[in-house]
């Protein structure tokens, strides 16, 4: 089969990927095998090949937002999956099941979890492996590509609006517009919300306001409204002092990205008094997955996809580095 690899975690555009030709792999005990038919590209991948993020497997090949087909099944294993079936695979690869942040449903904070596309290889290939267990079904009504960027950037968007503790018909800010947050807003304004986004641009300004977002502005630009809850999608410190001071009594800023440059010196009466508080968003869990996805079942998500062939897979990382992708970019595979 075809496949990515990092092979030296580098700046993308000294060429840390390879695309070479590897063995199909066999599912192990409790694995299907899934030929892939589109990935979606996040800038997680971009954290993993540039080296933001430490290497966990040497060589691994990238992607986690992946669609595909079951071709093959592990003798033995208990599932309900088919050969044949459309299927998703996602970030969280697989937990413990049994510490006590699993036991109290929180699995995405599991001490032994592991990541698709970090710990193994994911979707920038023909072919990959992945626990039964963690397998997602997917709803009908939307094409490979458009269901590939639900798989992270559509979840993890979910679990941070969910941890931004967004009151009923509230008003929320967003800095950064890329992949997820444009499935985010369209999540919190199907729940009534005020959407105002924060993010560098005219693109992507413009993508927010077709979308349905009452203003948007520059990155670092005062929304026109105080607002109850903020998400955090570009990887930036410096943007945590802006998003707190927008913030009206008791808002909550949710940080959505595993990875993010340092936080300047917070000055306690300007950005946090008056009940303001920062939360962290780690991962996600199967839970979370389910709901987004039953939600995209119900409520059609407008996914724009600028789409690249699988040999591509170092450009679209590049021009998603560059700030030249408007919606969440994805692989075709096959």
């Amino acid at each position: 089969m075809r496949a990515w690899r990092v092979r030296t975690p580098a700046p993308i555009d000294r060429g840390p990927l390879e695309f070479s030709t590897a063995a199909t792999p066999e599912p192990g005990a409790g694995e299907v095998l899934i030929a892939v038919r589109a990935c979606g590209v996040c800038r997680t991948d971009l954290h993993i090949a540039e080296g933001d993020l430490p290497v966990h497997r040497p060589s691994v090949t990238p992607g986690h937002e992946v669609v595909g087909e079951v071709v093959a099944i592990a003798d033995h294993t208990d599932t309900d999956l088919v050969v044949g079936d459309r299927v998703g695979v996602a970030w969280l690869r697989q937990t413990c099941g049994r510490c006590r942040f699993c036991r109290r449903g929180a699995e995405n904070l599991c001490p032994q979890s592991r990541y698709t596309g970090w710990d193994a290889d994911g979707g920038y290939a023909e072919f990959l492996t992945a626990p039964a267990d963690y397998v997602h079904r997917l709803p009908a009504g939307y094409t490979d590509a458009e269901l590939a960027p639900l798989l992270c950037a559509g979840i993890i968007g979910y679990r941070s609006l969910l941890r931004a503790d967004l009151p009923a018909g509230g008003r929320l800010g967003i800095y950064g517009f890329g992949g997820s947050a444009h499935i985010t807003a369209q999540v919190a304004l199907a729940r009534g919300a005020e959407v105002h986004v924060m993010t560098r641009g005219e693109a992507a300004q413009q993508l927010a306001l077709e979308l349905g977002a009452a203003s948007a502005q520059g990155a670092t630009a005062r929304p026109p409204v105080e607002l109850d809850a903020a998400i955090l999608f570009a990887p930036v410190g410096d943007l945590v002092l802006p998003a707190l001071e927008a913030l009206d009594r008791g808002g909550t800023l949710a940080i959505a990205g595993i990875h993010l440059s340092d936080i300047p010196v917070l000055n306690y009466q300007r950005h946090l008094f008056q009940e303001r508080q920062v939360r962290s968003v780690a991962s996600n869990t199967r839970a979370d997955a389910r709901e987004f996805l039953a939600f995209a079942g119900t409520h059609r998500i407008q996914v724009t996809t600028p789409i690249y062939p699988l040999d591509q897979a170092d450009r679209a990382l590049g021009d998603l580095a560059a700030g030249r992708i408007s919606g969440a970019a994805v692989l075709h595979v096959s």
